[in-house]
Parts: C-alpha cells; structure tokens; sequence
C-alpha cells in the first residue's frame, strides 16, 4: 500500500489547482445527483427529510450539517414542505424533474457507445468476464443506465451475457471485436500521423512502443527539497526511458510479464490509460481501479505508479477519497472534449449553490468533504493544512461514498409512505409550507 508518509512528502508545488477545483466541483455535483437518484425512485419522487437522514452515508452527505440544510441550498433543484401532520418531505423541482428525463433520453443515446467500452473492459480482462458488481462501480462514470444490473445487461446478447459463478454474477464477453482492440492512443496517434487504416487492424494486439501524452501545470519544477535532500518528481533520464519502453497492449495476453519490470508497470499504465479514457469525464475513484488488479493484472502497489507517472495522471487527495485524472484531457479546470452526458451534469451543477470559488484549497483534510466547504461556507479558513492519511489500497470492499453504489441500495428500506395529502405537494394546498 502507500503509506500516509508517502502522501505528505508530496510538495503543495505538485498539485494542480486547476484540477483540484475541478475535484471539488465533482464532490458538489456527486453529492446533488445522489440525493436525485435516490428521490426519483420514490412514488412521486418525493421523501420525508428523516429517511434522507438515513441514507445520509450512502449519499455522501457528512455530519454535523442536516440534509434538510443540503436539500435547501438547492431550490431550483430540490423543494422542501411541511404536510398537514407537520411532516417534512422533500421533493424534485420542475426543473429537476426535466433534467431527469433529459438525462434517461441521453443515457439511451449513449447507451452502444457504453456497451462498446464495457466490451473493451472484458477483452482486457484475463479471464474475459468481470463481477456485475464491480462494473457497476463504474456507472455513472463510464454513462450506464440506472437499470444497467436488470436490463441493460441483457440488450447486448451479441457482445455479452451474464453468468451466474459461485460468488455471483459476471459478465462475460461472447465475440472478440479485433477491431476494437486497438487502444485510444493508438487511435490518437494514428490521426496525428495521417494513419487512416489504423482502426481497422485485424491482427492480434501484441507490443506497442507509444509514449503517453504529458501535461505538467505551469512554473512545475521537476524536484523538491525534503529534509535537506532534492527529491525529484520527474526525473529526465527515467521518463525518456519509460517512454521509449515497448510494453504489451492492454489487449494482449499478459502472461511471462515479471511483476515491477518495466514492461509490467508500463503496460500497467497503458491499462489505467485505457480505462480512464473510458469514461465521460477521464476521471476515476481510485478505489474503482483497485478493485480491479487482478482482473486487468495490475500492480499491487496502484497508488504508487499513479503517483510515479505524474505528468500522464494527477491525483488528487482531496478529501476521504482519492481521484485520478487523465491530465492530456483537461485545459485547465475544464474537460477538453465534452460529451452531452458531461454537458448534461454541467446543467445540474448550474442549478446548485455552488459557486466555484473554493477556499483553502490548501486543506486536503476530510472537512473538504464537508457541505459547508464546498458551497463556500467554511469557517475555519485559519485553520492549519492538514493531510489526509490514506487508507489502505486493499480495501476492496469500501464503497464509493459519494453516490449510492447500486441501484439496489436501499432495497432494504419500505416504501416511504405519502404525505396525508399528495395532491398538496402540487401547489393546490395552502398548508404547503416552504423554506
């Protein structure tokens, strides 16, 4: 694992403001789209504010701030009444409700290209099948359906099909699709190169000899001094090496690679490379990759590469959970190429509180998680910096706080029972009451 040690010997000239707003913007919005998941699956998406209180872990939302304050901050999203035996409930907006269609229209658009990179995550994994359970990790991230357990799964008999192992259900591919065994750098370069035929390769993936893009923030110096001693953060000689490294695409058998040999860790990269770009915005939980390492064989030690190869990822430790970024895709705080499902969050995120000006970005304590923070209303800007200590990398089992993990989640709960009058929560009742 990566001790804490190693996290706070990391120089505050490392770290990339422009990409830690852009964690913090993330942590508002992750936050929001929770608390609407878990409103539109009630009966006519509304909620008493005290099972919201329930599902306060699952939705990310930290003590001692209310939900019912959380809710509030967002009232072109999210509405607040009090019903005649003075229950509060709380419930989507107009607004809200629009975006939820909006957002099912979309994800249905998506949903070929989705089932196209789901079927790349199974052609690099070694046994070609990965648990349901763990692709769902991925869902919001790579644009699945919320009905992607039940349904989705099934739409694609010609790509994949769950099967049913002791420990549960995986999804295993069916046909090996050549031409998607060709890596989004591989595509990237090709196009730069003037390579037309290089999405159409029909031979069996093998070694590739491709440098990574990398993307450095400005005035970076590539060392430190800790204790008296220059600590490097990139060093010349090694990079240039690395890159001129052939390594096995993320496509091909992995078999014979030595753990820790450059080849392995390369290839590693190229596997985090591939899935990152995966994605709507080229960003992950840490914790999403790990559990995966065995599967697309993946060092022990993630955390370490990740931070070794900076310049072609950023890790931000922000908060109780680390996140990584793609740093080729991103200009500035903004995402480079934005597809209408980012374009759709965007929307969201204009609807909330939030302002965009994070104070303290300095502070990497789980406060940063806290509401107040990131809406901008932290009092304790005296505060010292503080570093998070990082949990271990082979918690496997923690789940993503920052939205329900599943869709099933609250499967345990009963169905919350409606206000004495629904028809008030239209606006027909003068005992509605909002704040």
């Amino acid at each position: 694992m990566t001790q804490s040690r190693s996290v706070r010997q990391r120089s505050k000239k490392k770290r990339v403001h422009a990409l830690e707003v852009a964690t913090e913007r993330w942590k508002v919005l992750t936050k929001v789209l929770a608390v609407i998941d878990t409103l539109k699956k009630e009966e006519e998406h509304v909620t008493p504010l005290k099972r919201l209180e329930i599902l306060r872990s699952q939705l990310g939302l930290t003590k001692p701030n209310k939900v019912a304050h959380f809710v509030r901050r967002s009232p072109q999203l999210f509405e607040v009444c009090r019903d005649s035996r003075g229950v509060m409930w709380a419930g989507l907006s107009p607004q809200a409700e629009a975006l939820v269609e909006e957002e099912a229209r979309l994800l249905e658009d998506h949903s070929r290209t989705a089932a196209e990179y789901v079927t790349r995550l199974l052609m690099i994994s070694v046994d070609r099948r990965l648990a349901i359970d763990k692709i769902a990790h991925f869902r919001r991230d790579m644009g699945l359906p919320h009905d992607f357990k039940t349904r989705w799964v099934h739409m694609f008999p010609e790509k994949f099909r769950v099967v049913r192992l002791e420990d549960g259900d995986y999804l295993e591919l069916v046909s090996w699709n050549p031409n998607w065994a060709v890596t989004e750098l591989e595509k990237k370069t090709a196009a730069l190169t003037g390579d037309a035929n290089a999405n159409d390769i029909a031979s069996p993936p093998g070694e590739l000899s491709l440098s990574f893009p990398m993307k450095f923030p400005p005035n970076f110096t590539s060392y430190y001094k800790f204790r008296g001693k220059v600590h490097h953060y990139v060093k010349k000689g090694n990079t240039e090496q690395f890159q001129k490294t052939t390594y096995l695409s993320p496509y091909a058998e992995p078999g014979g690679l030595t753990p820790g040999s450059p080849e392995f860790d390369k290839r590693a990269v190229a596997v985090m490379h591939e899935i990152l770009n995966f994605t709507l915005e080229k960003r992950l939980v840490t914790d999403h990759l790990t559990h995966f390492r065995r599967e697309f064989v993946m060092p022990q030690k993630l955390m370490r590469l990740l931070l070794k190869h900076y310049g072609i990822f950023y890790v931000s430790e922000r908060g109780k959970r680390f996140s990584v970024f793609l740093t080729e895709s991103y200009d500035g705080t903004e995402l480079i190429e934005k597809c209408p499902l980012v374009r759709w969050k965007e929307k969201v995120l204009q609807l909330t509180s939030y302002r965009g000006r994070i104070k303290n970005l300095g502070k990497f304590a789980e406060l940063s998680d806290s509401e107040d923070y990131l809406f901008g209303n932290d009092d304790s800007s005296g505060a010292t910096d503080s570093i998070l200590d990082v949990k271990s990398e082979d918690s496997d089992d923690i789940m993503d706080d920052g939205a329900l993990a599943d869709d099933t989640e609250m499967d345990g709960f009963e169905a919350a029972e409606q206000p004495a009058n629904v028809e008030a929560w239209n606006l027909n009742s003068s005992a509605r009451i909002f704040y």
